[in-house]
């Protein structure tokens, strides 16, 4: 198992050196758990336990009014003419957007297969109709690493939606790693829909949101912007979940070089914020991957010795069953005993037991003989068929004893074993290069030693 898993390691470490360290870290990560013999689910779901392999990107979903740039953004983050963008409301469904081998586009359905982690979208009315991705090769900024979702424009009024849009943001909300919130300036900052959405992410989800003046740019002076950033301010703190401290919201706008602007752009600082999750989220798995170790390792010490458990309770339950059916059996072997005894004649007991036989017999035998004689017949044979019930009894309850719950046979256990090994020397071994690896990104070698 583990000499597998070692040379699949080995070949990613040589086909990895156009990839970025954090890109290796999580592809590795995701490696050992979804392998199909050795990987971690595999392994935890042979001793019960449910794990979910971890994504090798992260997940940012951007919201807001309709024509608030959340299209622009992506293709300028990804330099790519990808979404298409414009006053109109061009994006009417949910649009992932991921990097690959080669420019395509996807429908619904091999959405969901992209991303099986959404497949309960599909239970949501109307939702995979308007699900789509694009895939294209760009490796601009930290893009490899990122999944952008796209999410339809929101309006107030009479805007009819073909699916539930507050409910399919909301849940996409759940597994989204980042939410970014545009707020335009142009008029549509105060949709109602939109505040109402990001309450309730808030409430559940608020250290994923970020809020962001898009198009701030377009928005005239600086005193025209100071004003439309006040309005928004003023109605977030009207709702008691967005009244905070510390509440940040920077301005940003995709640069134009036709087009220059004094107004202070920072969305570098969108990036950075991107890059800041993914840096958490490689932590994150090389945390969880730890924990899932232990997890591992306590079902599988867990199981051994609930198995050892269970065979020396079976072993007493084979004892206590013997015993039983010895007594059950001894019962009728002394009735017949006692019958076959007392049809022979003397001389043939002193034949066959010899003088001190009978003696020894009698010493014991006489005081049963007595008791027994001493009864009516109508006694002697209620007595006999006490005593035959009584055998009936102790058999009965010697079969009920002999039943034993089931153990691991000498394979599964050492197969167990195996697993337990793997998971102690190859991944915790592995883990903690990763880990190594990571830090080194960020401190020198003389605070690793």
């Amino acid at each position: 198992m583990s000499g597998k898993i070692k040379s699949r390691i080995a070949a990613n470490a040589d086909s990895s050196g156009s990839v970025s360290c954090d890109e290796r870290i999580l592809r590795d990560c995701h490696q050992l758990y979804i392998d199909a013999d050795s990987g971690l689910v595999a392994v935890a779901q042979s001793v019960g336990v449910t794990l979910l392999a971890p994504r090798k990107k992260i997940t940012v979903m951007l919201m807001g009014n309709h024509s608030a740039g959340k299209s622009s953004f992506i293709n300028w983050y990804v330099e790519e003419h990808i979404q298409r963008t414009g006053v109109a409301i061009e994006t009417q469904g949910f649009s992932f957007v991921t990097s690959g081998r080669k420019r395509e586009s996807l429908t619904g359905n091999a959405t969901l297969h992209l991303y099986p982690h959404f497949k309960p979208l599909h239970e949501l009315k109307g939702v995979s109709e308007y699900l789509g991705t694009e895939i294209c090769t760009s490796r601009q900024k930290r893009f490899s690493l990122v999944t952008f979702v796209d999410s339809p424009g929101l309006v107030d009024g009479d805007m009819k939606y073909p699916f539930d849009v507050d409910q399919a943001i909301m849940w996409l909300g759940e597994l989204c790693d980042l939410i970014l919130v545009f707020f335009d300036p142009m008029g549509q900052a105060l949709c109602k829909r939109t505040l109402n959405i990001v309450e309730k992410l808030n409430e559940k989800h608020g250290d994923r949101l970020r809020f962001y003046l898009s198009k701030a740019d377009e928005a005239g002076g600086e005193s025209d912007r100071q004003r439309v950033m006040m309005q928004i301010v003023q109605e977030l703190c009207k709702r008691p979940g967005l009244n905070k401290c510390g509440f940040d919201m920077p301005t940003i706008y995709v640069p134009n070089p036709n087009k220059p602007s004094r107004c202070v752009n920072q969305i570098e600082e969108a990036c950075r914020t991107i890059e800041k999750t993914i840096n958490q989220t490689v932590q994150n798995t090389l945390n969880s991957l730890e924990k899932d170790c232990e997890l591992i390792t306590k079902a599988i010490g867990d199981t051994l010795s609930h198995d050892r458990q269970t065979s020396v309770e079976n072993r007493r339950a084979r004892c206590k069953g013997c015993v039983l059916a010895l007594l059950g059996f001894s019962v009728p072997f002394m009735l017949m005993a006692a019958l076959v005894l007392g049809s022979l004649s003397r001389e043939l007991l002193e034949m066959a037991l010899g003088h001190d036989g009978i003696e020894a017999l009698s010493l014991y035998l006489t005081p049963v003989v007595r008791v027994f004689d001493s009864m009516s017949v109508e006694y002697q044979l209620y007595s006999c068929g006490g005593l035959i019930f009584l055998s009936f009894i102790l058999l009965i309850l010697a079969r009920f004893s002999f039943r034993t719950r089931p153990t691991l046979s000498g394979r599964q256990k050492r197969q167990l074993q195996e697993k337990l090994d793997y998971v102690q020397e190859v991944v915790k071994t592995k883990k903690k290069k990763l880990y190594e690896e990571y830090l080194r990104q960020s401190v020198g070698d003389q605070d690793m030693d």
